[in-house]
């Protein structure tokens, strides 16, 4: 079995807590090395006997015990630890710098943990007033009937958020920054002071920004959530999600559950997910460059009546992104003449940008949110504008996309 490093579960609290180099980085250096260094090189040691420089997939359900008890590197039995995802889960820690990563079947499977891990019945939690709408879905249809009552607020008003607050009933505020599909922008440094005056945990939805433009951990948030689905994949052939946390007692409580509720990937997801990780910030310097082209040439048509982007210096939180953000990321949402009917058949009559959901992937994207997305949210207060259109700028020739929005477009009117 190839040695983990002590960060595999962020700094050595998980399965083989020995050794102390990651890739041929010492971990004192990874802990203050750069981005990239850290998501090519933490979580995982090239293989001992054949000197691998890659994890390999390890596709068993169970490991060989060094007589009773005796687990082998800690490992028993792959619910509760594979190397594969263990390697992935200390690469997670590192470049969210947090103290322990954990990777999940899906987004939802691990919000649906979190959730479960750190509160009971009566208890309450905050939510974006935009949420995204499976997020919605898991407060409002699942964990509702389980006897967790929640409030949504505006996550860009931090009084609004404030007033939202059951002191010693809130357990969580829970923010997606950028949000899904408004990009609506929290102010995490303020939030977790709201937060933690009333004893609860800030909870970042992180998916939109990536762990690349932003560290929601550095800023006082205790909890970072990834549909690893998305940005950290970034190739449209894996589902996963993750959880990063900063407490050692959270930390506890949520490997407990992950244990316990089994909604664990496998080792080939692990896999594809860690290879995705180790080329996010490339690729979302690429994304950013062609989603603010993309922003310049919507801005500029006249059958676009608003471009929604948290690099605009008109958007209301501009501001704020650019003090906690290092750009403004890939995702574009905008609206056009004509209402609904106008905005399906932009999405119709788009070729290069592909008409589906999920976001985060190298191709480009293109949704109606109000019908795919966020449909679960009709008719609530967390109902997005019909007439609105979101992109997932993905990382092809800019002028392609450009020329393709543009051709769309035209058929309106």
């Amino acid at each position: 079995m190839a040695p983990l490093s002590s960060s595999a579960q962020g700094r050595g609290h998980g399965p083989q807590q020995g050794g102390a180099r990651v890739g041929s980085v010492t971990q004192e250096h990874t802990n203050k090395s750069g981005f990239e260094t850290r998501a090519i090189h933490a979580g995982y040691e090239p293989d001992e006997m054949t000197g691998a420089v890659i994890p390999p997939i390890y596709a068993t359900s169970t490991y060989k015990q060094d007589g009773v008890g005796g687990l082998r590197g800690g490992y028993e039995y792959s619910r509760s630890a594979n190397p594969t995802r263990t390697a992935l889960e200390g690469a997670l820690a590192a470049v969210e710098e947090g103290e322990r990563g954990f990777a999940f079947a899906s987004g939802l499977a691990a919000e649906d943990t979190l959730i479960r891990a750190l509160t009971r019945p009566g208890d309450h939690a905050v939510i974006p007033d935009d949420a995204y709408g499976g997020t919605y879905r898991l407060f409002d249809k699942v964990e509702k009937a389980w006897g967790l009552e929640h409030s949504p607020a505006a996550v860009s008003d931090v009084d609004a958020v404030r007033a939202a607050v059951r002191p010693g009933t809130t357990k969580l505020v829970w923010v997606e920054t950028p949000t899904n599909p408004m990009l609506n922008i929290a102010d995490i440094e303020a939030l977790a002071a709201v937060a933690h005056d009333a004893g609860a945990l800030l909870v970042v939805d992180n998916t939109f920004a990536s762990p690349y433009l932003q560290q929601p951990l550095t800023l006082g948030a205790d909890i970072v959530v990834h549909s690893t689905t998305k940005y950290v994949g970034g190739h449209s052939d894996v589902v996963g999600g993750a959880l990063v946390v900063r407490d050692l007692e959270v930390a506890d409580r949520l490997a407990f559950h992950q244990n316990s509720m089994g909604a664990v990937p496998g080792p080939f997801d692990c896999f594809l997910t860690h290879r995705g990780l180790k080329t996010l910030g490339v690729r979302m310097d690429r994304h950013c460059d062609n989603a603010e082209k993309v922003v310049d040439f919507l801005t500029g048509h006249g059958k676009v009546t608003q471009v929604v982007y948290p690099g605009l210096k008109e958007h209301p939180g501009h501001t704020v992104a650019a003090k906690q953000m290092k750009r403004f990321g890939g995702m574009v949402s905008f609206r056009v003449e004509g209402g609904v009917d106008a905005a399906l058949e932009v999405c119709a009559r788009a070729e290069v940008f592909t008409l589906g959901e999920s976001l985060g992937g190298v191709e480009s994207l293109i949704e109606h949110p109000g019908r795919m997305t966020h449909a679960s949210v009709a008719g609530t207060d967390l109902e997005v504008p019909a007439d609105l259109i979101r992109l997932s700028v993905g990382i092809e020739t800019a002028d392609d996309l450009i020329a393709d929005l543009d051709r769309a477009l035209g058929t309106v009117g």
